[in-house]
Formats: structure tokens, C-alpha cells, sequence
């Protein structure tokens, strides 16, 4: 009995750090944001169905991005400008191995910094950013805080789950992105 005990123990740790020595999902590549079903007839005589059709702030990165990953981090970069706005593409950067990134980003009322942490949580990579924002009615800043989840569906759909935390009182919001390989 106790040689059986062994050899399972033992086939029990191997497993385990065959599992746990897998490779992270690599979300690298050119991903394009599918179209968000819209309703074909109007939920309000007289207004087209697209005027009535929910939105919401989605994935908070582009249409199309780019993603470059390695061991050491993630980048994102998108389009936010036209091209003949002459300005360069939004690009954010991840370290993966836990420690804080910072990225600045220079949009109409100066820079907005924003600090984000990455970790594995088995394939999932879930990155948990943070800003200020001023509010201007109390004339203080506060901290908002988003939370991305990107998994792989499949080699060729990206899944970006987004959490925003609620300010000022309100209720979180999540929403669901899905993008592919062109």
C-alpha cells in the first residue's frame, strides 16, 4: 500500500508542474473589434434602429489594435486620432511580471497618467488600472479604477472583458469585447 501511495503522489506532482510550467496565452497580433449586433427595426417610431441601440465605452482601446507581447511585457497601440490629426498612434505598456507600469497619455486637459498592474491568473491576463480624475463639482480628484480581462477564445478571438468600478456612488459596469484575426 504504501508503494502505491508513492507512485500516486508522485504522478500527482509531475501532472502539476506539467501544468503549471504551460506557456501564457500570447495575445500578439492584429485584432479588429467585431461589429456589436444592432436591432433592425427601431424602438422608437421615426428614430433608425442604430440611433436606439445601447452603446457603451466597450473594451476602452481602439477598433483595431495591435498587440506586441514578450516575457517581459504587454503593448497595446491603436488609432484614437485621424490621420490627419499628425498625431501618433496611443500606445500603452504592461510590465507582466506584477510590477506597477505607468503610461501618460496627453488628451485635452493635459496628461492623464495611469497605473497599471498584470497577472496570470492561469490563461487570463487581467490588468487592473488606475487614475485620477478631477471632478469638478467637489474640486477634488478621485481614483478610478478598470479592470481588463483578456483571454483567447480561440487562435484567432480575443476576448477583452472590461470592469469599471463605480464613482461617485454609482454601480460598476462590465462589458464584453470581442475581437479577431483580419
Amino acid at each position: 500500500m504504501p508503494r502505491m501511495q508513492f507512485i500516486t503522489i508522485s504522478l500527482v506532482a509531475v501532472l502539476t508542474i506539467a501544468l503549471s510550467a504551460q506557456p501564457p496565452a500570447d495575445f500578439s497580433g492584429r485584432w479588429t473589434l467585431d461589429a456589436p449586433v444592432v436591432a433592425t427595426t427601431a424602438a422608437v417610431p421615426g428614430t433608425p434602429a442604430a440611433a436606439a441601440a445601447p452603446g457603451d465605452m466597450g473594451s476602452g482601446w481602439g477598433p483595431t489594435i495591435t498587440i506586441a507581447q514578450d516575457a517581459r511585457q504587454l503593448r497595446v497601440e491603436y488609432a484614437f486620432f485621424s490621420r490627419y490629426d499628425l498625431q501618433p498612434l496611443l500606445t500603452f505598456t504592461y510590465p507582466l511580471d506584477g510590477s506597477e507600469g505607468r503610461n501618460v497619455v496627453m488628451m485635452g486637459r493635459g496628461e492623464q497618467i495611469e497605473s497599471s498592474r498584470a497577472r496570470w491568473n492561469g490563461p487570463i491576463l487581467i490588468i487592473t488600472t488606475t487614475s485620477q480624475v478631477a471632478d469638478r463639482g467637489a474640486a477634488k480628484p478621485f481614483t478610478a479604477e478598470l479592470t481588463r480581462e483578456l483571454s483567447l477564445e480561440s487562435p484567432t478571438t480575443l476576448v477583452v472583458q472590461v470592469t469599471r468600478a463605480g464613482v461617485l456612488g454609482g454601480p460598476p459596469a462590465t462589458t464584453r469585447s470581442i475581437y479577431r484575426r483580419p
